[in-house]
């Protein structure tokens, strides 16, 4: 008998334990809808790249307020945009912004946006370092909603004007996993997308119609030296495709290096060595 009673004992202690972890589960997820919402952008980093040619251009930078309880604020929410010390980008050299001030409004959504202009009057392409702008959020006056202690920082990328569209005889060099070495050729156009970027029509050892997607991949010009950035394997696999290049001013013939790695970060890679001497 007196071990079923210490059966018993240890049986409603256990219970006991058990419902106190529940009341402080259940506190926690209470105090979670407690906390405060945040007067964000919609982007941690941004890279805007335009040629130098003494001309300024101005992009949006969105913002909206996100957090536990942001479907429940009715007031409007004033925010204030602030230049963090980690800039490197100069005010009237680089970059200018007319109005740091923006009101995120209730029948908004709490979406807005503000502008950035960036100067390039005086530069001369490529500069050593792109200059780099970080801003900040800061929200006065409103109940439950701070700025983001999350910056923004926005890349200011000067170019060179460029002309690669066109139609290219292209010779690679493919290695595979295993080391082994293919030698592959084809004729591809390269079209223009972007400011200073490019997309050319196959990317790997693949054909177009093998993959799907969308074809080829995007380089971006700096002034002759090209970069392949990080990106998925025809805007839909997870297989990373990243890398570099350059431009030989006597000819205009464009020299590619990338690989094609299996996961993102990995040593499973396939290398491509490509030439593109345009027709």
């Amino acid at each position: 008998m007196k071990n079923i009673k210490y059966i018993i004992l240890l049986l409603l202690s256990i219970g006991f334990m058990h419902s106190c972890d529940l009341v402080n589960n259940e506190t926690t997820l209470d105090e979670n809808d407690k906390g405060n919402n945040l007067a964000s952008f919609e982007k941690g980093k941004i890279i805007y790249s335009q040629v130098a040619t003494g001309d300024e251009y101005t992009f949006d930078v969105e913002m909206k307020v996100k957090g536990p309880t942001w479907l429940d604020l009715k007031s409007d929410v004033p925010v204030t945009i602030l230049v963090d010390d980690a800039t490197t980008a100069v005010e009237g050299t680089n970059y200018r912004i007319d109005n740091n001030k923006l009101t995120l409004k209730a029948d908004g959504n709490y979406l807005g946006k503000f502008q950035v202009t960036m100067l390039t009057d005086g530069i001369v392409a490529p500069l050593a370092k792109d200059p780099k702008l970080v801003l900040r959020t800061k929200v006065e006056g409103v109940e439950n909603v701070v700025g983001d202690g999350k910056p923004l920082e926005i890349d200011l990328v000067y170019g060179c004007l460029s002309h690669f569209e066109g139609t290219y005889d292209v010779t690679t060099v493919y290695t595979d996993y295993d080391g082994n070495v293919f030698n592959l050729t084809w004729t591809e156009d390269i079209t223009k997308n972007g400011v200073e970027s490019y997309r050319t029509t196959r990317v790997g050892h693949w054909t177009p119609a093998d993959l799907g997607g969308t074809p080829g991949f995007t380089f971006l010009n700096k002034c002759d030296l090209l970069t392949v950035p990080g990106q998925n394997l025809v805007d839909t696999y997870g297989n990373w495709v990243e890398g570099t290049g350059n431009v030989d001013d006597a000819t205009g013939n464009i020299h590619i290096e990338y690989t094609i790695c299996y996961p993102q970060g990995s040593d499973h890679c396939r290398k491509y060595v490509c030439d593109y001497v345009k027709q």
